[in-house]
């Protein structure tokens, strides 16, 4: 049986390092398993692949991969995957999603005490040697605590729930949304909603946190409709996908002063332009993509691959498995 590893990314921690193969092989001599650092010649090893790790398939090299039953993706999001000949399909997706969640949530609450502490600000008048203590409490909403303060969590998958836990303690309103709110309980969060309750949502939040997969449904979620539901001393977060965010329309809200701030780690094109208006919006914290970087990611990626891999030998249920219809 081959598995066949495909990862190429301009960012050197998105590939897989060497150890990874190695490490597999040894653990599971009965796999031939290939790995490729780009996608150059892909299609011979796909016509006799059973398994795949890969971010990406084009749906050519899809249907010349006849033996194919698992393609898994390291990432959370697999929009990317999502075209028709693979939904349609047999093939089982699985993505990384527990993976990222614990690390994406501790970046989550720094974008959070960063905003509430006005620590964007701080950080720019410092080169220039401004004592800015007067001007950073003046200008609203001066800094605050974060205990008391009302998180909306739209998402309660693997980020949010990590999300509500660490806000919990922090003494933090955490209320989130979900696709089944009666689904039960999840730990930090005091109340659940559905997602035609956004609205209502938003307008309780002195904080929003954006961890929902990017579906139809879901892109352009947050618009200059849904901005206007916020209130004017609250601040966004997106560390989910850039295409969530109407960006000219928070960039519009956050420079006429309707939203406090926001922190996006995601964007509608990335790297981010130099030309983009949002590298100079004053109250914006951003972050380059950033917020699943951690030294821990590939010893994470390949407890979970080496798990999933003897799951699927043994015949048993794989782990993370998406939902080709839904998309997550």
């Amino acid at each position: 049986m081959k598995l066949l590893i495909v990862l190429h990314h301009r960012f050197e921690l998105w590939n897989a390092p060497r150890w990874l193969a190695e490490r597999l092989q040894k653990e599971f001599p009965q796999l031939e398993v290939i790995h490729l650092d780009t996608y150059e010649g892909i299609e011979a090893h796909l016509r006799d692949a059973q398994v795949t790790i890969s971010w990406s398939l084009r749906p050519e090299q899809f249907l010349a991969a006849n033996k194919l039953c698992w393609i898994h993706s390291p990432a959370a999001a697999v929009h990317q995957l999502l075209f028709p000949e693979l939904v349609n399909s047999d093939v089982v997706l699985t993505n990384a999603r527990e993976v990222h969640g614990p690390v994406v949530a501790e970046h989550v609450m720094a974008q959070i005490l960063a905003l509430a502490k006005k620590l964007p600000q701080a950080i720019r008048l410092q080169p220039r040697h401004i004592w800015g203590q007067e001007s950073m409490w003046t200008k609203k909403p001066p800094p605050r605590e974060i205990a008391g303060a009302t998180l909306t969590l739209v998402g309660l998958g693997s980020i949010g729930r990590e999300v509500a836990k660490k806000a919990s303690v922090l003494g933090m309103r955490v209320i989130g949304l979900r696709e089944h709110p009666d689904q039960g309980p999840v730990e930090g969060v005091s109340a659940i909603f559905a997602p035609s309750q956004l609205d209502d949502a938003l307008g309780q939040a002195d904080y929003v946190v954006l961890a929902v997969p990017l579906t139809s449904r879901t892109r352009a979620l947050m618009n200059a409709q849904r901005f206007s539901r916020m209130r004017p001393t609250a601040c966004l977060i997106n560390v989910s996908r850039g295409p969530l965010v109407d960006e000219a329309a928070l960039t519009d809200t956050l420079c006429r002063g309707k939203l406090a701030g926001a922190a996006l780690d995601v964007f509608c094109e990335e790297p981010l332009p130099q030309h983009s208006p949002l590298w100079d919006v004053e109250n914006l914290l951003i972050t380059p993509h950033t917020a699943a970087v951690t030294e821990k990611l590939w010893d994470r990626h390949y407890a979970l691959i080496r798990e999933n891999l003897r799951r699927y030998l043994a015949h048993e249920p794989l782990l993370g498995v998406v939902d080709k219809r839904k998309g997550y």
